[in-house]
């Protein structure tokens, strides 16, 4: 059953929001309100067609005693009485808790793994992947941070990516992508196995991670080394250093507050990402069961580019389209991690 008491505070919260914006709410209240409102209407929505099919029901039983209109009546239980379980399976789905960070931006960094260079210039093409799968959706795409190899690989890269839903639907990304293929450096035809890693993190707020002055130190440096982005022309790339943690982020931009405030940016991400992973780790002992765990340890696909495949381990899905998906079409395999994802959290709440 439905919880029928929720739904009425749903809707009526949505109309005391509605209320709200026509009345025009005060200035500094109207960003909160209208992101709240944001929230709600499509759970609204799906409630308003739940309840219309189930009153539909209840309208066409009482025709049934009119014997004129009796066959346009069990005409249209038969179909309410199909539509209604759909109807009601999206509703549980809307009513799920949301993850608080899953209308931010998010920060995916990419480095090889496992496989030397070739893994360095696998890397190379999931960058691209995203970037192209970021302009399929709209997305702005920001590089903050690449160090590239002398045959054309990276060595790291770090993204900023910001549109409607990015985290929602990017956070599966994160764990060890496998490479199966026959590297450009192999003159005997031999198929290698390579890897990369891919973290996906959530864009922290200033006011969900506080970083005291004292737990940081920042150096300043001239960028160097193979395919350093902006070799030779700039002396302001920043380092930052999380003294507690010892993380350690770059930037290496030609304007040296820009690299202050990017790296900055990608070490509150990950602070606020590890505590997030703790918080989570406390609440649910079977994480790592959940697609959307973010285990960055955890091998979630392989790339097979002398058959031409792609399989995510996680929901056994295997798509023999390697080209498109590298061109950045992941739509199929995202939506089908979400749906998994939805299916495992609604049988956890039976």
């Amino acid at each position: 059953m439905l919880p029928e008491d929720r739904l009425v505070q749903i809707s009526q919260r949505f109309e005391y929001l509605e209320a709200q914006l026509n009345a025009g709410a005060a200035p500094d209240q109207i960003a909160r309100i209208s992101r709240e409102y944001s929230e709600l209407k499509p759970v609204v929505e799906e409630i308003d067609q739940w309840r219309a099919a189930r009153d539909g029901i209840a309208e066409a039983q009482l025709m049934l005693a009119d014997p004129e209109m009796r066959e346009l009546a069990e005409d249209e239980l038969a179909r309410l009485h199909q539509e209604l379980p759909r109807l009601e399976q999206k509703l549980r789905i809307a009513l799920l808790p949301k993850d608080a960070a899953d209308a931010r931006p998010a920060i995916v960094e990419i480095r090889p793994g496992t496989g030397g260079d070739e893994a360095a210039l696998f890397a190379g093409n999931l960058l691209s992947m995203y970037r192209r799968y970021a302009e399929s959706q709209g997305w702005k795409f920001q590089l903050l941070e690449l160090t590239e190899t002398e045959l054309g690989g990276i060595k790291e890269a770090t993204a900023r990516i910001e549109g409607e839903g990015v985290f929602a639907r990017l956070k599966y990304e994160s764990g060890v992508h496998r490479v199966q293929r026959v590297p450009e450096t192999e003159s005997g035809g031999r198929i290698h196995t390579s890897a990369a890693t891919v973290a996906v993190l959530p864009e922290a707020e200033d006011v969900d991670i506080d970083i005291p002055a004292g737990d940081i130190r920042i150096d300043t440096m001239r960028a160097s080394g193979a395919g350093g982005q902006h070799v030779n022309t700039t002396d302001s790339a920043v380092r930052i250093t999380h003294i507690p943690t010892g993380i350690v982020v770059t930037s290496s931009e030609k304007s040296q507050h820009q690299n202050r405030a990017n790296a900055m940016a990608v070490l509150r991400a990950r602070l606020y990402d590890m505590e997030r992973q703790r918080v989570d780790a406390e609440r649910a002992a079977d994480r790592k069961n959940q697609v959307g765990s973010g285990d960055r340890s955890e091998r979630i696909r392989t790339y097979n580019f002398p058959q031409g495949r792609m399989t995510d381990h996680r929901i056994n899905l295997t798509l023999y389209a390697l080209d498109r998906v590298m061109a950045g079409d992941l739509t199929e395999i995202i939506d089908a991690l979400i749906a998994h994802d939805q299916a495992a959290r609604l049988a956890a709440d039976q």
